[in-house]
């Protein structure tokens, strides 16, 4: 055998042998806040940067027809909030209050409240941007209502709380 493929085979056996000593490690980068998020995660928070609820009033209903409300991560100190009351047809006045709430300590309280009538719509909407505190979760409580000849009719929404990290 050639001094050539002697070397050649050393060096192949060499390289397996190594090869197969060395072990991957998968290594993943983590954060405080990644920590505590993933142990506070209950049935009312979720991992997305999007939440939203719809809550349709009952088909009998003369008046009101439906409300809606949505959050969304704009940024990790910015929020985009949402709120819609639909009705079926024109009410003399129109109801909307979005209320922004914060987790703190293990429950959910009212950080800002936001409220909104019209007169004589079909509709009532509103998009609001809010700087918050980050390293917390935030969802939204909406109030839906809508009155004509003295019938008012309402429905409540909530959604799921977002990390805003």
């Amino acid at each position: 055998m050639s001094r050539g493929k002697k070397l050649l085979g050393l060096l192949m056996a060499v390289g397996l042998s190594v090869g197969m000593s060395v072990t991957p490690v998968l290594a993943e980068t983590t954060s405080i806040l990644d920590a505590v998020s993933e142990e506070e995660l209950t049935e009312e928070e979720t991992t997305e940067d999007f939440a939203e609820d719809t809550e349709y009033y009952p088909a009998r209903s003369t008046n009101l027809n439906c409300g809606n409300v949505k959050i969304q991560k704009v940024s990790n100190h910015e929020l985009s909030i949402f709120g819609l009351t639909q009705c079926h047809k024109k009410c003399s006045k129109v109801y909307l209050s979005l209320f922004l709430e914060k987790k703190t300590n293990g429950s959910y309280s009212t950080y800002k409240i936001f409220e909104y009538t019209a007169k004589n719509v079909t509709s009532l909407s509103k998009e609001i941007k809010v700087l918050v505190p980050s390293g917390t979760y935030y969802r939204v409580r909406g109030y839906h209502a809508a009155s004509n000849d003295g019938l008012k009719e309402s429905a409540s929404t909530l959604t799921q709380g977002i990390m805003i990290k």
